[in-house]
């Protein structure tokens, strides 16, 4: 008997555990809703906290930076090598160039534009573009130039600050300079500019040397006031006098030698800026029927040519022009200096001669004007009042 009341004492302490199992646990309404870590109360059912998701970063790709434009030349077909500030090339052989970017422009020497036998041709690819120049001379012997293009729409410009050059050597046995179709070329010395006299070689080889032609003299280049750049040819930094005269260049390669064109350097003291007029009539009023001068004073530098024209109301009724010139060397604060010098004469005054006098001053660097009025009175007759 006993062991019949355990055994149903276990049967209902097992039944009891199943229940109390399966049975769902309903939340309290009444109590509070957990909170987040952020401080914000967390609704709705459920007793079960849910980790916060931590918020997504966006990061925002870089943009690559453009790509340099460069040069290469074709060496033969599948091999290219990488191109410097300067190539050598032989004369007669194709010069082949290509230039990175869509679209791309080329600048060529001036021999080349005005080239009209279709030696020269550019094409342009998906992603590069090229330069074919063929039966190439020596006279091709310059810079050449690759412009990347900025377009917007179908407006395309250069972009002159990623241009790339080159300058090329087209190297002739024959022919050491460039060739020139001038014998002689007139080259002015500047007494404020640099002056170059332009004597290109045709290889970077040779060795170039400067002479005067009367008395037959080497000239000496020292590197500051004379210096020789093989691209350009020899430059006279400081242009003087003595510069002047007809001289020209000697290359030598192997044994080779030749002589380049005649530079015919012609001297002329060029001012410092355009010249200042002062202007100054004789009197500001001037009667009718009086004489008047104007005067436009000009100082400035020595051995400056300054040259006057004149404005002045008389010119609408065809009055001629008088005036008088002069130059002077006068001392303005213990330096000499060149007193330029018109006067303008202007003989028995007329109401039409009333106005403005207007004087422009012109030399080598431009022109300046200065201007004064003028007030022309009318002669006044006095009449006796007549008796009553």
């Amino acid at each position: 008997m006993k062991w019949r009341v355990v055994l149903f004492s276990l049967l209902v302490s097992l039944l009891i555990i199943q229940f109390g199992m399966c049975q769902k646990v309903e939340p309290d309404p009444k109590t509070k809703a957990d909170k987040r870590p952020n401080g914000k109360s967390k609704s709705g059912k459920g007793s079960g906290k849910t980790p916060a998701s931590k918020p997504k970063v966006k990061t925002t790709p870089q943009t690559p930076k453009e790509a340099q434009a460069f040069l290469t030349q074709v060496v033969k077909k599948g091999r290219f090598q990488k191109v410097g500030d300067t190539l050598t090339v032989q004369a007669d052989d194709t010069l082949e160039l290509r230039c990175k970017g869509n679209p791309v422009q080329w600048a060529v020497p001036a021999y080349l534009e005005e080239d009209d036998e279709g030696r020269l041709r550019t094409v342009q690819h998906e992603r590069y573009g090229t330069l074919i120049l063929a039966n190439s001379t020596g006279a091709d012997t310059g810079e050449f130039t690759c412009y990347p293009m900025y377009c917007e729409d179908k407006d395309c410009r250069k972009q002159y600050d990623k241009g790339v050059k080159v300058y090329i050597f087209f190297s002739d046995p024959q022919e050491l300079f460039v060739p020139s179709a001038d014998y002689y070329k007139a080259i002015q010395l500047r007494t404020n500019w640099p002056t170059v006299l332009p004597c290109q070689v045709t290889s970077p080889l040779a060795k170039v040397t400067l002479h005067r032609e009367f008395p037959p003299m080497e000239v000496k280049v020292d590197g500051r006031e004379i210096s020789f750049d093989v691209q350009k040819g020899f430059t006279i930094h400081r242009p003087k006098q003595n510069h002047a005269g007809s001289l020209y260049c000697v290359a030598s390669l192997g044994n080779l030698r030749q002589s380049s064109t005649k530079y015919m350097l012609i001297y002329v003291n060029y001012p410092a800026a355009p010249p200042s007029p002062a202007i100054q009539a004789s009197s500001d009023t001037v009667a009718v029927g009086q004489n008047l001068q104007v005067t436009c004073t000009v100082i400035g530098e020595q051995d400056v040519v300054v040259d006057f024209t004149w404005e002045y109301p008389g010119q609408k009724i065809g009055r001629p022009l008088y005036s008088q010139d002069s130059v002077q060397t006068v001392q303005v604060d213990g330096q000499n200096r060149q007193r330029t010098q018109t006067i303008l004469l202007v003989d028995e005054l007329r109401e039409v001669d009333q106005g403005t006098y207007i004087c422009t001053a012109e030399n080598l660097e431009g022109s300046r004007s200065a201007s004064t009025s003028v007030k022309v009175q009318s002669a006044r007759t006095n009449t006796k009042p007549k008796k009553p």
